[in-house]
């Protein structure tokens, strides 16, 4: 006879594998979409202000969000059909390859499938089906989602971050996240300020830019979601190994352009650790 432990973590852990494979959409289409969307604005902006030297069309652009279109192979165009999008079983029945022209398909497809149900899964471990532990499952969601996107392009899109902040107010305020309102708000608070005013230093101090607004809004929604207590072991985790991530990738001569390392991934890293283990075991495991 299986515990309800277990059948509650098995049921989350198969929502966690199918919310996986949007993930993987999120991930490979929001930045898309963003884009398209700024190149739209700064279009509509130039015909406004009367410099736009060609005009804009007038045919409508193709249809591209998160349903629209169907997936398909980014070699040969051949579209997904349903039995090759089954999260995990789908990649390892292709031997990772495309159906039609065996093109290799990333490892990082069933990766995230394969993460995202085993924090869906662990929460209802820890908390059993209920509205706490589906809480927690989209806040685990969202931070892998932000940590792929923020490792592919450097963006920390609003449309995760922002609704993830308010998720993390409205979950104190419904007690569904063990923090208590006052604590998620000044959480919210300090942790936007804090970075906002290291970037500005780091800006006044050497000319340029060491993160991106996107820190801060990811930073203010952790302490949304843990309060103002975890900032600072949160920070600390994410600045050790970021730091440690930051030396291994220059000694391989593998720094992006610009010689920079993304800092969104180990904010997201040490939310999900906060989760897990709590905030005070973030001092405990990076010696403090």
């Amino acid at each position: 006879m299986l515990s309800p432990e277990v059948v509650d973590a098995a049921l989350l852990g198969l929502l966690g594998l199918l919310v996986g494979s949007f993930l993987n959409v999120v991930i490979h289409r929001l930045p898309k979409m963003m884009d398209l969307r700024w190149a739209a604005e700064c279009a509509e902006f130039q015909a406004a202000a009367g410099k736009q030297d060609l005009p804009i069309a007038d045919v409508a652009q193709p249809t591209f969000n998160l349903m629209v279109p169907r997936s398909r192979c980014p070699h040969c165009g051949h579209a997904i059909r349903w039995f090759e999008n089954i999260p995990v079983l789908s990649y390892l029945a292709l031997k990772g390859g495309c159906s039609a022209c065996r093109a290799p398909i990333s490892p990082r497809y069933p990766v995230v499938e394969a993460v995202s149900a085993a924090l869906f899964a662990w929460c209802g471990w820890h908390w059993g089906l209920g509205w706490e532990a589906l809480a927690w499952s989209g806040f685990a969601a969202s931070l892998l989602a932000l940590a792929c996107i923020d490792w592919d392009t450097t963006l920390l899109p609003d449309d995760i971050t922002l609704p993830l902040l308010w998720a993390g107010l409205c979950a104190a305020g419904l007690g569904l996240s063990g923090t208590p309102l006052p604590s998620a708000v000044w959480g919210a608070v300090a942790g936007y300020l804090s970075l906002w005013l290291v970037y500005w230093a780091f800006k006044l101090v050497t000319g340029k830019e060491g993160m991106g607004y996107g820190d801060f809004k990811l930073f203010a929604a952790l302490g949304a979601w843990f309060g103002w207590q975890a900032l600072i072991p949160v920070i600390l985790m994410a600045s050790v190994v970021g730091a440690v991530v930051g030396i291994a990738i220059k000694l391989r001569g593998a720094l992006r352009e610009g010689g920079y390392v993304p800092f969104g991934p180990f904010l997201a890293i040490a939310g999900l650790t906060a989760m897990i283990f709590g905030p005070s075991s973030i001092l405990t495991v990076i010696g403090l």
